[in-house]
C-alpha cells in the first residue's frame, strides 16, 4: 500500500527568462517534496530564486521545464479556467501586505474566496465568521481593515486563506510589514495550524521565521543549497515564554 499524496511534488523545476544576453535563469532543476500536515520555510537571498519558485508553487507562473503536481494534480495539463479554481480552492495566499479591501468589513473580506466560489451566502457567513474564530479574532468580524491593527489584519488574511480548506497555505513574506509583537503572534497563529494538520509553505528572508517551521529550504542561484528538518512532522516547536493562541479545527 502507499502512503497518501504529498501536497506539493515539484520533480526537476527550471525557469528561464529572456534569451541570448538577457537570458536569465531563475531556477535550475529545483526538486522537493511537501508532505501533507509539513511546515516548510524557503529563504535565499535576492536573485536566490525564492520569488518564482513561490510563483510556481502557487500556479500564478509555469516553469520552463519540469513537472509541478499540487495534491496529486499536474498543473501543467489544466486551462486557465481550471489554474483559476485550484488557486482559489486547493491554495490558500497569504500576502506581506495583506491585500484586504479597504471600507470592507473583516468578515467580507474572509467571505470572498468563496464568493468567487459560488457558496451561498448563508454558508459564506458562517464558514467566514468560523475562521475569524481560528485566528483569534471572532469579536472584530466587523471591524473593517483601518480600524485594525497591522497584526490583526493580517490575521485577517489568514482566516481569509483558510476559509476555504485549502491542501496548502502559502505565505509570502507574512511578517514583513508587522512589529516584533504581531510578528510573534502571527507565527503563533501558524504553529496552532500547522499542530492541528495545515500544511504551510512560507517564504522568507528572517532567519527567526525560518527557525520556527519544521523544515527550512535554502536557495541559491536557481538551486536548493541546504535542505534540514528542523523538527519532525507532529512534533511542535518551543514556545516557552511566547505567547500563544488557542485554536479548534476549522469545520
Amino acid at each position: 500500500m502507499t502512503g497518501p499524496r504529498p501536497v506539493l511534488d515539484v520533480r526537476r523545476v527550471a525557469k528561464v527568462y529572456g534569451e541570448g544576453e538577457a537570458t536569465v535563469h531563475a531556477l535550475r532543476g529545483v526538486s522537493l517534496v511537501v508532505e501533507r500536515g509539513d511546515y516548510v520555510a524557503i529563504m535565499g537571498s535576492s536573485g536566490s530564486g525564492k520569488s518564482t519558485l513561490m510563483n510556481i508553487v502557487g500556479c500564478l507562473d509555469v516553469p520552463s521545464t519540469g513537472t509541478y503536481l499540487l495534491d496529486g494534480v499536474d498543473v501543467s495539463r489544466l486551462n486557465d479556467r481550471q489554474l483559476a479554481l485550484v488557486r482559489n480552492r486547493r491554495i490558500g495566499f497569504v500576502f506581506q501586505s495583506f491585500n484586504l479591501i479597504p471600507r470592507t468589513s473583516a468578515v467580507a473580506n474572509v467571505e470572498l474566496p468563496l464568493a468567487y466560489a459560488g457558496v451561498q451566502a448563508k454558508q459564506r457567513r458562517q464558514r467566514a465568521l468560523a475562521a475569524l474564530e481560528l485566528v483569534g479574532l471572532g469579536g472584530r468580524a466587523n471591524h473593517g481593515p483601518n480600524q485594525l491593527s497591522g497584526g490583526q489584519q493580517q490575521r485577517v488574511a489568514v482566516a481569509r486563506a483558510l476559509v476555504t480548506e485549502p491542501a496548502l497555505i502559502l505565505a509570502d513574506e507574512p511578517t514583513g510589514n508587522l512589529d516584533s509583537k504581531s510578528t510573534t503572534d502571527i507565527l503563533s497563529v501558524f504553529d496552532e495550524l500547522n499542530a492541528a494538520g495545515r500544511t504551510i509553505v512560507l517564504i522568507t528572508h528572517e532567519p527567526e521565521v525560518g527557525a520556527r517551521a519544521r523544515r527550512l529550504i535554502k536557495l541559491f542561484d536557481g538551486q536548493i543549497s541546504s535542505d534540514v528538518r528542523q523538527r519532525p512532522i507532529g512534533v511542535a516547536p518551543a514556545l516557552a515564554d511566547q505567547p500563544t493562541i488557542q485554536l479548534e479545527r476549522l469545520r
